[in-house]
């Protein structure tokens, strides 16, 4: 399956959107090359500030700006910023509003191939979930995440845009729809089963479904791209019709979208979710997609925990 750069096109997007908007800043912990925002800093070097390795002090500096009607965008690994400047987002940009922008890279084992476990994350959408405010993006390919980018630059207020390491799959042909704060029908078979999917192993949840349908299960795929705040009326909906699902995330199942889906379905329509991600494990570092298929990603794995969803 080909591949593009979330990084590359969602730079593009904000790049694109400074040409016509002069408060859109980047604000860059040593991280311009790795966001592939050397592009932007050619067109607008007056508008990057590289403050170095100090994440915590990049989002204080953004806090301040967007203060005064700026619209910073802070770029760095998803890790070093939801961890290591975790009381900066919580304290100085999610509490009073803020309309300052994250974008994370290396979310998940897709992200860290090159690097290892500790650039690659998979807490980053449970930590910022648990604060009020803070709208989370999770786009599954480069063309969605083009759309995503810009969409979150029109939002108020905090928002986090989850990236990889620049080669993801490409599952959405040009032009699918986006729409913030939605959930999407990808392909749907019949309502036997929901898969809700999130971020960049949607070509997997792809695969899967055909393989279900193939064996007489046949079931509908819904993307999550939005996982706060979460789509409940289209989840509810979707579980009303099928009364099983599995939700599959490339995240530790606790506090990312699984759990989302979870307390969806708690709350509106009560059946059996069967989660799908790192279960309370580090993994090791490699290929991205052995590493799927190591730690339960696999898509065989998401045929057959389908099949024990409908049990």
């Amino acid at each position: 399956m080909a591949t593009k750069s979330t990084r590359e096109a969602a730079m593009r997007a904000i790049q694109e959107l400074a040409r016509e908007d002069d408060k859109i800043v980047i604000i860059s912990p040593d991280a311009v090359a790795a966001a592939r925002a050397t592009k932007f800093r050619e067109e607008f070097p007056d508008r990057v500030i590289e403050v170095g390795i100090a994440e915590q002090d990049a989002v204080d500096i953004a806090a301040g700006m967007a203060t005064t009607g700026m619209k910073p965008v802070v770029v760095s690994y998803a890790g070093f910023l939801t961890m290591r400047a975790c009381e900066m987002i919580r304290t100085f940009v999610a509490y009073p509003g803020l309309n300052v922008k994250l974008i994370g890279l290396n979310g998940g084992m897709l992200g860290g191939e090159r690097e290892g476990v500790t650039h690659q994350f998979y807490e980053d959408i449970g930590i910022l979930r648990s604060m009020p405010g803070v709208k989370i993006l999770t786009p599954a390919d480069a063309q969605q995440a083009y759309e995503a980018a810009k969409a979150m630059m029109q939002l108020e207020g905090p928002a986090y845009l989850r990236l990889g390491s620049g080669r993801e799959p490409e599952v959405f042909p040009e032009g699918t729809p986006y729409a913030f704060g939605k959930i999407r029908e990808v392909k749907s078979y019949g309502d036997d089963v929901a898969i809700f999917a999130s971020g960049f192993i949607m070509d997997r949840a792809i695969a899967a479904l055909d393989r279900l349908h193939e064996e007489g299960v046949n079931g509908v795929l819904v993307d999550v791209s939005t996982v706060k705040p979460l789509d409940t009326e289209g989840v509810a909906a979707v579980l009303r019709r099928t009364n099983c699902a599995v939700a599959v995330e490339d995240h530790n199942i606790y506090g990312g979208m699984s759990s989302a889906i979870c307390e969806a379905a708690c709350h509106f329509h009560p059946c059996k979710v069967l989660r799908m991600g790192l279960r309370d494990v580090y993994p090791r570092s490699g290929k991205a997609s052995e590493l799927l298929d190591a730690y339960g990603l696999s898509v065989q794995d998401i045929v057959n925990t389908a099949k024990a969803a409908r049990e």
